[in-house]
């Protein structure tokens, strides 16, 4: 072989090799962490048309407003995900590292629709929660993904859920799982392409990667290496983020789910507030579905109800302080109102509908 052919037939070999890794990592994650649980618990939901408990407690509603009541909430949180956030940072530092800038360039950068509905629609194997999610999203601004494509992504995974729209529909009903379809698929394409279009200077994220520069230049670290040094750099401002955002909205919960809930959900201002209120929360993968059980059962109408269905997975303000810095400030403001409106007209479509 030439000399000069060397180091490129070296580059190749690199990213091949790098590229399978994580392909193989992905595919064992997410079936061990996601696809074989949920197969059987579908097989499960389908016999006995039940999911569980709330992660509230039995009581219903949200336990009360203090620092105990949050950590509780906080313990149960990391309990349902950890594994989830592990695989996301883990997934997260691959797409930094090993991605090749060109397939970014390529098929999720620009402000076309085409970028947005890639992105959307290979969100759905992946099923995490918009926080496990939040570092590949991460790490797909930092290879210049689009801002649409992005949102596509992150939103896409817990929204447009397989598993979680099966058990949707088996647990509550096909008009409930209709209006999570619907406005899912508004809220995953339509907010992502529309705020893509609004804000054209999110076309190119606040922070690049300086990795980019060393990848691009064929840099001779051996892929595993740099790997071995995204994720740990994710890892190292994400964890702490993650930790305190979620303490501080478990602080928050007895304020956005009080016992007395179904009392003052009547009216669309209340049904605005609730949605808002959902698209701040976190919870795990799914947990919305039995949340909304839960609150149905001490009084909460099918319209809030449709609404939390909506907005409860798609953000929350957890994943929305760990994407600082890959937004700007005013398009996080705008996804979180977009959020909660499309939350509102699926509350108003419910309310219609039942």
């Amino acid at each position: 072989m030439d000399s000069t052919n060397r180091p490129a037939a070296t580059a190749a070999r690199q990213i091949a090799a790098g590229m399978g890794a994580a392909a193989l990592v992905a595919v064992a994650g997410l079936a061990y962490v996601k696809w074989w649980p949920y197969y059987h618990r579908i097989l499960t939901v389908a016999t006995t048309h039940r999911l569980g408990g709330s992660i509230f407690g039995p009581q219903g509603h949200f336990a009360s407003v203090s620092l105990a009541a949050a950590w509780e909430y906080t313990v149960k949180y990391f309990q349902a995900v950890w594994q989830a956030a592990i695989l996301g940072i883990v997934l997260g530092g691959a797409v930094e590292a090993l991605l090749p800038a060109d397939w970014v360039e390529r098929f999720l950068s620009g402000r076309g629709v085409r970028a947005t509905l890639i992105a959307g629609i290979s969100a759905l194997p992946g099923m995490m929660c918009s926080c496990c999610a939040t570092p590949v999203v991460a790490s797909l601004r930092r290879r210049n993904a689009s801002a649409g494509a992005s949102f596509a992504f992150w939103m896409g995974n817990p929204v447009l859920n397989p598993a979680t729209l099966a058990v949707l529909f088996l647990v509550l009903g096909w008009k409930f799982g209709l209006i999570r379809l619907i406005f899912g698929v508004v809220m995953v394409f339509g907010v992502s392409y529309g705020l893509d279009r609004l804000f054209p200077d999110e076309n190119r994220p606040p922070q690049a990667a300086p990795a980019l520069v060393e990848v691009n230049l064929g840099r001779p670290e051996h892929w595993s290496l740099r790997w071995l040094r995204a994720s740990g750099r994710l890892a190292g401002w994400i964890v702490p983020e993650y930790l305190g955002m979620v303490l501080v909205t478990g602080l928050l919960g007895g304020y956005f789910f009080p016992a007395g809930i179904g009392t003052w959900t009547g009216t669309i201002p209340a049904l605005l507030l609730i949605a808002l209120a959902g698209t701040l929360f976190v919870i795990p993968t799914m947990a919305e579905i039995p949340i909304v059980q839960g609150l149905m059962a001490i009084g909460l109408p099918p319209a809030p109800a449709a609404a939390l269905l909506l907005t409860l997975p798609a953000v929350s303000l957890p994943s929305l302080i760990m994407l600082g810095r890959s937004f700007r400030r005013r398009t996080l403001v705008a996804v979180t109102l977009a959020v909660a409106l499309v939350g509102l007209a699926g509350g108003l479509a419910a309310a219609v509908l039942f």
